[in-house]
């Protein structure tokens, strides 16, 4: 009831129902609005001042709610505000990258009040759900918050995930592939589990550089190239959950073996893993580079981060083989771009870390495969926080989906 479950099993009557509904109806009100009258709360919701008080009174009863001193006066007494306990909803949300992740606490404010912790995984590692569970453990006792106080736990992590049922089909064990059941197992909250780049790309709409655009395309570039939509003001997910994989467009024929088991996807010219390879190969063979003089015999050590740093500092390899990535990644949004009209795309992941090396040769892609008239207006940025706006988007989701009033 409320947020928590109805552990007795007992059905709700229907003005039971209707209160619970318009009490879920306050507190989204207040988490997308900081701080209300009675009043107004009254006009958002239908119903009269007496009984806006009456359910703002039960919700700072069970410590949801509370005053917040009092607004200007329209005329008469000036009148008290309300908003949502500092300390009284939290969330947990855990990102999942390729080989790691990383876990944290938020409140109804969006605000980390806890650490972030970090931890070794995937998705198919069989201790997923014990690693979590035991790092979510850890956060609340290292923060001091009571877990009755926590409501929803929420997952993203790569991976061909149905939304609805918290399946992610991409685990090859088909006995792990059911996310949200696990989950529920260990813990009785709100669970909810989706891809990590349409989360990443909900914090940029509702945070980050994609905020206030309608039609915007977020662009996880990482060990895969993930893709989020952003169509008419709304996370698309599409028919069956599967929308954004944009890493395994075909784009060579007949090309590399990808990890998916098809060849010549977008993730095999553009990839970290093909970005490094091809720096490694710099090196093996000799050719002037900076990467050359500082890892010739151990090309193993190359990161992304060395060639990102290479290319800052002029190394003109590691610049054109940027370009090159960066061309290719042009071209295939091209043709996203020719189907969905977008206002905006924004960059984020470790490769969109260089910027200008990367983010000319896809303008450059872009107006030349795209019609004028298509791509003349769109927008291509660098995310300034794409490491946080994963977590952030899981978060937003986890309260939307805790105050939902259906």
């Amino acid at each position: 009831m409320i947020l928590s479950e109805n552990t007795d099993k007992t059905p709700l009557t229907g003005n039971e129902l209707k209160n619970d509904r318009r009490k879920k109806r306050i507190l989204d009100l207040l988490y997308h609005k900081e701080t209300l009258s009675a009043s107004d709360i009254a006009k958002e919701i239908g119903v009269s001042l007496p009984t806006s008080l009456s359910l703002l009174k039960e919700l700072s009863g069970v410590r949801l709610v509370e005053p917040r001193g009092f607004g200007i006066s329209r005329g008469g007494r000036r009148p008290a505000l309300f908003g949502l306990k500092n300390d009284s909803i939290f969330v947990v949300s855990c990102e999942l990258g390729r080989y790691t992740a990383k876990i944290g606490v938020f409140d109804s404010h969006n605000q980390l009040v806890s650490p972030v912790i970090k931890f070794e995984t995937s998705i198919d590692d069989e201790a997923l759900i014990e690693k979590i569970w035991s790092n979510y453990i850890q956060i609340l006792k290292t923060s001091q918050i009571n877990e009755d106080r926590v409501f929803a736990v929420g997952v993203s992590m790569p991976g061909l995930i149905d939304e609805t049922e918290g399946i992610n089909y991409t685990i090859k064990n088909q006995n792990l592939q059911n996310v949200a059941d696990r989950l529920g197992t260990k813990f009785s909250k709100l669970i909810y589990v989706n891809n990590d780049a349409r989360m990443q790309a909900f914090g940029e709409f509702v945070f980050g550089a994609a905020k206030d655009h309608q039609n915007a395309i977020i662009v996880n570039w990482n060990w895969g190239l993930g893709l989020g939509l952003i169509l008419d003001g709304k996370l698309y997910n599409g028919a069956t959950g599967f929308a954004g994989e944009f890493s395994h467009i075909q784009f060579v024929e007949n090309g590399n073996l990808c990890i998916c088991g098809k060849r010549g996807c977008l993730e095999t010219v553009s990839s970290v893993y093909v970005i490094i390879d091809r720096a490694r190969e710099i090196v093996k063979t000799g050719k002037i580079s900076q990467l050359t003089e500082k890892f010739a015999g151990k090309e193993e050590q190359i990161t992304i981060e060395d060639i990102i740093n290479a290319a800052r500092a002029g190394d003109e390899c590691t610049i054109n083989l940027l370009n090159e990535v960066g061309s290719a990644v042009g071209k295939a949004l091209s043709n996203v771009i020719q189907l969905l009209n977008p206002d905006i795309i924004v960059l984020g992941g470790i490769v969109s870390g260089a910027r200008q090396y990367v983010l000319s040769p896809i303008q450059q892609s872009i107006h030349r495969y795209c019609l004028e008239q298509i791509s003349g207006k769109v927008r291509v940025v660098v995310s300034e926080d794409w490491e946080k706006s994963g977590l952030l988007g899981i978060t937003a989701m986890l309260f939307q989906k805790l105050f939902t009033h259906k």
